[in-house]
């Protein structure tokens, strides 16, 4: 039987196999008001319908300018819960389960006036034509930590299955996280992992005992003095003691790379999650160029991750993981109903 395929609980929550679909940007607002709109609500269940197990909507701002652009998602207002619940109430009518990302662009929110960032005595994009940022006040950062609880606090009412919290990627928690955009003197400062562990703290106790809180992480940075695989790994047990269930582990996003470049070949972050794997014996996603079915299997079957997340690869094919069942075990079992006579022979 194929691993992939697979069933596999995370916490209290059950998946009918290990393909995850990542949050994947869409841009898609059409008032700048934060709501999904159809094309989300076509988006997501068209993966629900193509038999993914788990769907992560895309990164979803906890505040207006928490978010990369005005035309991303929020759930900041009340306003914004109904299309989001249709949207769950929808991929769950087609067999999936439905997580969310919950995030704090930080200093590449493009949109905002002013974007806050940890420390102004270090801005890696300062070279991109973005508004100034500011450098985040005690007071801002206990309000930016309430703004994640109310999201959480929506997300939980709305039915979501799973919360994910981005600390990856040059967001503002990763931004708090890093050695080197990180310069405040405070305790902030000296505690990178402080921030991150509020806000976890913060949202822990607003889920239902069942429902898991996983984490997006950075396993190491490109930029020149970056932070390496063991700076991750050990704010990452900061995070595990204040409540993650479950790592989602990915690379880089901070800046502009220096002489250290992210791979461009598949698999090529897989080691990083099984060195969260292997550290925390906690379920963990492998992300990165794994839209081969073949190596998707692989990456489950050496242990290295379980679950395995495919982004471009649902991009270019909503149906990747019938696809993937075809290619792995030479048929497909359950499809929808409608489209049953494309995969039983006594209808070719």
């Amino acid at each position: 039987m194929s691993i992939l395929l697979s069933p596999i609980s995370v916490k209290g929550l059950t998946l009918k196999n290990r393909i995850v679909m990542p949050p994947m940007y869409q841009y898609s607002v059409a008032k700048k008001d934060g709501i999904a709109t159809d094309w989300h609500f076509v988006h997501y269940l068209s993966r629900a319908i193509g038999g993914a197990g788990l769907i992560i909507v895309e990164a979803t701002g906890v505040s207006p300018d928490g978010r990369i652009t005005d035309n991303d998602l929020g759930l900041w207002d009340d306003a914004q819960m109904p299309a989001l619940k249709r949207i769950v109430d929808g991929v769950h009518a087609y067999g999936a389960k439905i997580a969310i990302q919950l995030s704090h662009a930080g200093r590449k929110a493009q949109d905002a006036a002013s974007p806050a960032i940890p420390s102004t005595k270090f801005s890696p994009i300062d070279s991109d034509p973005l508004p100034k940022p500011h450098e985040l006040s005690v007071a801002e950062i206990h309000e930016i930590v309430a703004q994640f609880a109310a999201a959480v606090q929506r997300a939980v009412e709305i039915g979501f299955d799973a919360i994910e919290i981005h600390g990856a990627h040059g967001y503002l928690i990763h931004q708090f996280i890093s050695l080197t955009i990180n310069q405040r003197t405070d305790e902030y400062g000296q505690d990178c992992a402080r921030f991150g562990v509020e806000v976890l703290r913060r949202v822990k106790p607003l889920l239902p005992e069942s429902m898991p809180l996983l984490m997006r992480l950075s396993a190491i940075e490109y930029m020149d003095g970056g932070y390496e695989l063991d700076h991750a790994l050990s704010v990452a047990e900061k995070f595990v003691a204040a409540g993650v269930d479950g790592f989602h582990i990915s690379s880089g996003g901070e800046a502009a790379p220096g002489i250290k470049k992210p791979g461009n070949y598949p698999g090529y972050q897989v080691p990083f999650a099984q060195a969260f794997k292997e550290r925390f014996n906690l379920p963990t996603i492998a992300v990165g160029l794994l839209g081969d079915p073949l190596l998707a299997e692989s990456v489950l079957a050496n242990e290295n991750a379980d679950l395995v997340a495919v982004g471009r690869g649902m991009l270019k094919d909503a149906y990747w993981a019938l696809h993937a069942e075809e290619v792995l075990t030479g048929e497909v079992k359950n499809p929808p109903e409608q489209y049953l006579r494309s995969h039983n022979r006594r209808f070719l």
